[in-house]
């Protein structure tokens, strides 16, 4: 099976004391689990190293703690017992909140991994921080309220379209939000009583490709996201998601490809999110909310001339930029996301001739570019990640909120 990039080595190396060693024992066993959704304990015994006995100890202590069950799989000849499979609960979920310019998007995500529910709220222009707060902390009340009681809850995961400062949930910039210095994160808190996690939409959106969509097992990868807060996106080069030194970097959309008078969100010329914008295919089509979906329709039927004109000069300025990351990040793979997507479909000879214009041939020789798996799923799958990451990570000690119902 393709693997996300974790670890797997035997904790004997790594741990002072036996408590130590069997809690990343743990934790390597349950990301396994989370990312797969089901394993075989004959895969987690070849993947780790750890014998059946010790694998066995392991799983049971993940059922007891109420995050795997383990059920009898289909047998895999006509003689011997069916193997032995470990699932994620559907018991432990989590909370995915992603504020845009014109709607709120609300999910409910399981450890497994799958999305169970999606409430996208509609709102009026130039919504403020508190507006987005109240919507979402709404639609989390009513998806709560629909939960089982023997349901826990991770907490909440925060995507937002601009810059974060994750160590306290602030949302330094969100340019076409409006949103300057707001504390999201704690205000979310206040008004859900649940633990919130907020970090950039499209880092996000790298994380999530990586842990299960289209770069899952690449070790250097660009990921591009365009939503409608811009485009930005994420570098795996070695198996790590480079995030910079204050957790801010992955801004491609900011990187200038021409000299065009164009600004984009932040004010900043002849980028490629000036040159590559939603709202100017929103503004041909003329709608005024639409989901990438909706979008994607109107792309794939339209027989205007205007449109595709204004499509073909955002390919070839989507190919321009795609040129720079791969001088840069000489990666095996750009993978696309959100209405890049889209582009990338109207014309895929297109953006593969203006990407090979600016790259060095060296450098183009392997790449591939590759649209994302996950689809419109991929900010709530990624958001919940923010959520489930301190259980993935600690699962004995993992502080969860059980259910209660809303009245």
């Amino acid at each position: 099976m393709k693997s996300p990039i974790i670890s797997l080595q035997s904790a004997g190396v790594l741990g002072s004391n036996r408590d130590a060693v069997r809690q990343h024992n743990l934790s390597i066993i349950l990301q396994m689990i989370h990312f797969y959704g089901t394993v075989t304990r004959s895969q987690l015994t070849s993947a780790t190293g750890l014998n059946r006995s010790t694998i066995s100890d392991l799983v049971s202590e993940l059922e007891q703690l109420g995050f795997a069950h383990e059920t009898e799989g289909a047998a895999t000849s006509g003689v011997g017992r069916p193997s032995l499979v470990v699932t994620a609960s559907t018991k432990v979920v989590a909370f995915a909140v992603h504020p845009e310019i014109d709607a709120t998007t609300v999910g409910l995500v399981s450890l497994s991994g799958k999305v169970l529910k999606t409430v996208r709220v509609v709102m009026g222009q130039n919504p403020t921080a508190a507006d987005s707060v109240k919507t979402a902390a709404k639609a989390i009340a009513e998806l709560r309220d629909g939960l089982q009681s023997d349901q826990r809850i991770a907490g909440i995961g925060v995507a937002i379209p601009g810059q974060v400062r994750v160590s306290d949930n602030v949302v330094r910039f969100a340019p076409q939000l409006g949103w300057i210095e707001q504390p999201f994160g704690s205000m979310l808190s206040q008004a859900t009583g649940l633990p919130v996690f907020v970090d950039n939409d499209a880092s996000i959106g790298c994380m999530a490709e990586r842990n299960f969509g289209a770069a899952r097992g690449l070790l250097d990868a660009v990921y591009l996201f365009a939503g409608s807060g811009g485009i930005g996106g994420g570098a795996i080069v070695n198996g790590s998601q480079l995030r910079g030194a204050s957790g801010y970097g992955g801004e491609f959309g900011h990187v200038r490809i021409g000299g065009a008078a164009d600004v984009d969100y932040s004010g900043l010329s002849g980028t490629l999110e000036s040159l590559v914008r939603r709202d100017d295919l929103l503004q041909v089509f003329k709608m005024y909310s639409a989901t990438d979906q909706e979008l994607d329709q109107e792309i794939r039927s339209t027989k205007s001339k205007e449109a595709i004109k204004i499509l073909r000069k955002q390919v070839a300025s989507l190919g321009a930029g795609i040129s720079t990351y791969v001088n840069i990040f000489n990666p095996e793979a750009i993978i696309l996301a959100g209405f890049l997507s889209s582009l990338f479909n109207f014309d895929p000879e297109g953006l593969i001739e203006s990407m090979k214009a600016g790259t060095l041939k060296a450098a183009q020789e392997r790449v591939v570019i590759r649209n994302g798996e996950l689809g419109e799923e991929t900010l709530m799958v990624g958001s919940a990640e923010l959520a489930f990451h301190g259980l993935l990570e600690n699962p004995s000690d993992a502080q969860l909120v059980p259910v209660k119902k809303a009245r």
